[in-house]
């Protein structure tokens, strides 16, 4: 594999992390000794395709409780685009992405999740609203599955690690799982997933944002983050890809207050 494809691939896996080998009640119990996590928590910064993902954890009910996180984001204009195009039949509220998901969920898999999230605008208060929730409805957690787009998976579960206690199992299963090959287009293409050098571009902004330094958004930096170990090779790779890709900024309309 090239160099090039091989460095996208890495970051790639890296951010869209999965602690489990797939979705289903004997993984979590081979992995974490668990029958069921306490809450799947769906996050709506993923393409459209993801909502596959949220279907299957329902289906395999490995969460006693699922939600769905995601009010008006950077993320959300690219994603009313995308679900009018995949899902024309649907009248979008487009209010929120917790509702254009759910309202997906319904129509292509009759399934319906017990909470919605609709106010967030950013992972950090993707996190703190998720919290409040959870406390506002009584649901009691020692685990928790998370899912979100495989480029700001790491990141989300990283946010998470800031407010709850170290007890508490933190699952990442990224919404999908991504490669590139050699002429640079993806194996498997899912629906509404990003253009490559969109996906790139958002690959090398997470990078920026777990790397534990002055600029980043872990404890040394902003202090938005749990602490992230991003190994060398990594950052090596990253800067490379910086010749060829922009990075995404991040956009202050949607920072929080």
């Amino acid at each position: 594999m090239s160099k090039l494809a091989t460095q996208i691939n890495a970051l790639g896996q890296f951010c869209g992390r999965r602690d489990l080998p797939e979705l289903s009640q004997a993984a979590l119990q081979q992995t974490y000794q668990l029958k069921q996590a306490d809450v799947f928590v769906f996050f709506g910064g993923s393409i459209v395709g993801g909502v596959a993902t949220l279907a299957q954890a329902i289906h395999a009910q490995v969460a006693r409780h699922y939600v769905i996180v995601g009010g008006y984001g950077h993320t959300t204009a690219a994603l009313i685009k995308s679900a009018q195009t995949h899902y024309p039949t649907i009248k979008f509220d487009t209010s929120s992405e917790a509702q254009i998901f759910a309202q997906i969920l319904q129509a292509e898999y009759g399934l319906q999740v017990d909470f919605l999230e609709t106010n967030s605008t950013n992972c950090g208060n993707n996190i703190t609203n998720l919290l409040t929730l959870l406390t506002a409805n009584q649901i009691k957690f020692n685990s928790l599955i998370l899912c979100q787009d495989a480029t700001m998976q790491l990141r989300m579960t990283a946010a998470l690690r800031k407010y709850v206690a170290p007890s508490v199992k933190v699952i990442n299963y990224a919404a999908y799982a991504a490669t590139v090959n050699d002429q640079l287009t993806f194996d498997h293409p899912l629906p509404g997933m990003w253009s490559l050098d969109k996906y790139v571009s958002l690959l090398l902004g997470e990078i920026s944002r777990l790397t534990d330094d002055h600029n980043g958004y872990g404890p040394a930096g902003k202090n938005f983050i749990a602490h992230v170990a991003v190994p060398a090779t990594l950052q090596t790779a990253a800067a490379q890809l910086q010749q060829q890709f922009t990075t995404r900024s991040a956009d202050p309309r949607f920072a929080g207050k």
